[in-house]
């Protein structure tokens, strides 16, 4: 966090009783927060701590034992400057670079000076940021760390008019002390509604049709089209938009399914549509609408081997991430008759090549990225990116937050180990996870020998969230913003904490995590009572994964993990190795663990590089394996 010698911060610490449960969503805990800067404060200079596999790396200075808006701060400056009362001058000035609606800019006139300065070169934009307090973007302009360093410290918010963040610099927005936000919501109905508008217009050949006629034919023959009413439709990714396109699908007489690893099944169920398998649900679709966002874990998605499991002359319909789509393996769908058509709003690369083959096939409808493109929408988004900025300004922490406020580094050097620890538990355990019921409940257990006022869990609980939802989630999740976006998605956290017989200098002895009412990719993961189970503690500084279901284990997780079932017999860990070792995947740490001798044993290998699928099969084949699974870190 962004310190003054002028501020003072009063940072609530909830108490916490042994062994008693409490929902993630509680707010009981009073806080008061400045997490922005005066005009004479600067940020902390801290060590950085790189978190493996995350989009924002989490350092000392990126964790606030404050979750709540402002109340009330205090601040007394007397530099000469004419500030309020949360250090800024009475009237900030706000940059907007690119075009906003009328509504939003007049939203800031109210609240401060408007600079609306388009079409800048980065020389320009770096020129001109010293001099304001926020800058307003839309995708068009690239916010880099040369626009925070040519700051001096005085832009204090980045609000971006829509949901991608990708041309603004996160980590160097962090260290800088500014406080980056976005639009996610107001282009919700204008995306569900486009995709509707390619589903019945590629359904009925409509551009086809259209440039047919336009060059002087009449082809009612060649373009006869399919009906909706009646196809099954799978919405993939049920979040804002997917549940919209639901509503408007079965307004039309469709059968809708669903998958989407994080919504109940009982939001679902409640405008008439079942939660399935990912396998189930493109396998048993005449129509496939895509609506997740692009992670490492959705990247490519759709590709040879899914397209096989598909119908033949199943349609496609993509209004989310150009990426989520090998695109080479839907041109061979599509010529070899796998998928009928496809309509398409966005693209692996935007504008695509000129010798695109999509560009070329007639049985393809293509649109160039107009999911938000309404007047409502765009004024819809201006409202929503002036309120968040505005709201920034004042002292509130924005539910729409994607980093998180700078506080000093004491607060984090303690606990950065197990920081890491929380993600990397978070991450093993959704990928244990499968099924269409989607996670619901997910416990938390921490052994401590501390008292309570000395154990703040809730920067690990943050990352423990940020590891669930972001490997399959467009969301960015930190301290600010987690709890909200865990109830967002219908993700109850409850955190329950147990006092442990051993020296308090270290602050946690492990941290476990439950998740119940789910299936598992790996039976062993869990307990008796049916609940997906896993512990961690931290050794000499490193995580390390200590418990699978029943069994103890004792694995760094560092790189990529490999947990398997087997009987317990001599020569496993050789035959495994060698597996390894012929496709030069490196084996970084092993661990054996059994629950009796000589019946069932779980071996947990880490691995530098991820394994090819011919790598994977073998290791399926080797007779004493019952199960096994891959887990990416």
């Amino acid at each position: 966090m962004a310190s003054s010698s002028s501020a003072s911060q009063i940072l609530a610490s909830p108490s916490l009783t042994s062994t008693s449960s409490h929902s993630s969503s509680s707010t009981n805990e009073s806080a008061h927060l400045s997490f922005l800067n005066s005009s004479s404060a600067s940020t902390i200079p801290i060590p950085k701590l790189s978190v493996s596999g995350s989009r924002i790396r989490f350092q000392p200075g990126l964790v606030s034992n404050a979750l709540k808006t402002v109340e009330s701060p205090s601040v007394s400056v007397s530099n000469g400057l004419d500030l309020d009362s949360a250090g800024f001058r009475t009237k900030p000035t706000i940059l907007v670079s690119e075009k906003l609606g009328e509504a939003g800019l007049e939203l800031l006139r109210g609240f401060g000076d408007i600079k609306c300065l388009y079409d800048l070169s980065p020389e320009q934009l770096c020129s001109e940021i010293s001099q304001v307090d926020a800058l307003i973007v839309r995708s068009g302009t690239k916010v880099t760390r040369q626009v925070f360093e040519a700051a001096n410290g005085r832009l204090k918010v980045v609000g971006r008019a829509g949901v991608g963040i990708d041309n603004v610099d996160l980590q160097a927005a962090t260290e800088h002390g500014c406080l980056v936000v976005n639009a996610p919501t107001a282009n919700t109905i204008a995306a569900a509604e486009h995709a509707i508008a390619l589903l019945a217009s590629m359904a009925r050949n409509v551009a086809q049709a259209d440039a047919s006629m336009k060059s002087g034919k009449w082809q009612r023959n060649k373009y006869v089209g399919v009906s909706l009413v009646g196809k099954t439709i799978a919405v993939m990714g049920f979040g804002k938009v997917g549940s919209e396109v639901a509503r408007r699908a079965k307004g039309l007489g469709m059968h809708v399914i669903a998958h989407d690893p994080y919504t109940p099944a009982d939001r679902a169920r409640a405008i008439g549509v079942e939660l399935v398998s990912f396998d189930e649900a493109i396998a048993a679709a005449d129509f496939i609408s895509l609506h997740m966002p692009l992670t490492p874990t959705t990247s490519k998605i759709l590709n040879d081997d899914t397209f096989a499991k598909m119908k033949k002359g199943v349609r496609i319909i993509n209004v989310a991430r150009g990426g989520v789509i090998d695109e080479e393996a839907l041109v061979r769908a599509l010529e070899s008759g796998v998928v009928a058509q496809a309509a398409l709003d966005v693209f692996a690369q935007e504008p695509p090549p000129k010798d695109s083959k999509l560009l070329q096939l007639e049985n393809v409808t293509l649109t160039p990225h107009l999911g938000a493109s309404t007047k409502e929408a765009q004024e819809g988004v201006a409202v929503e990116i002036a309120e968040a900025v505005v709201g920034a300004l004042r002292g509130e922490l924005s539910a729409t937050a994607v980093n998180a406020p700078m506080v000093p580094a004491e607060v984090l050097s303690e606990l950065a180990p197990y920081v890491m620890l929380a993600e990397k538990l978070g991450r093993l355990a959704v990928q244990l996870v499968t099924g269409g019921k989607g996670i619901q409940s997910v416990k938390v257990v921490y052994n401590s020998a501390r008292d309570p006022d000395d154990l703040d869990t809730r920067v690990l609980r943050a990352m423990i969230t940020k590891g669930l939802i972001e490997p399959i989630s467009s969301s960015f999740i930190n301290l600010v913003n987690a709890d909200f976006t865990a109830k967002q998605k219908g993700l109850r956290i409850s955190e329950e904490r147990v006092n442990v017989d051993s020296s308090p200098d270290s602050p946690i002895g492990s941290i476990q995590l439950q998740i119940s009412d789910v299936d598992s990719r790996f039976a062993s993961a869990l307990l008796e009572n049916g609940i997906i189970c896993i512990e961690g503690r931290v050794k000499y500084g490193i995580p390390h994964l200590t418990q699978v279901g029943s069994f103890s284990v004792d694995v760094s997780l560092e790189g990529n993990l490999i947990l398997c079932r087997q009987v317990d017999q001599p020569g496993m860990i050789g035959q495994v190795g060698n597996i390894l070792g012929e496709s030069n995947c490196n084996v970084n740490f092993m661990s054996v663990g059994r629950t009796v001798k000589r019946t069932k044993a779980i071996m947990a290998i880490g691995v530098d590089e991820e394994p090819d699928k011919d790598t994977l099969k073998k290791i399926g084949e080797v007779q004493a394996i019952e199960e096994f699974v891959f887990l990416k870190l």
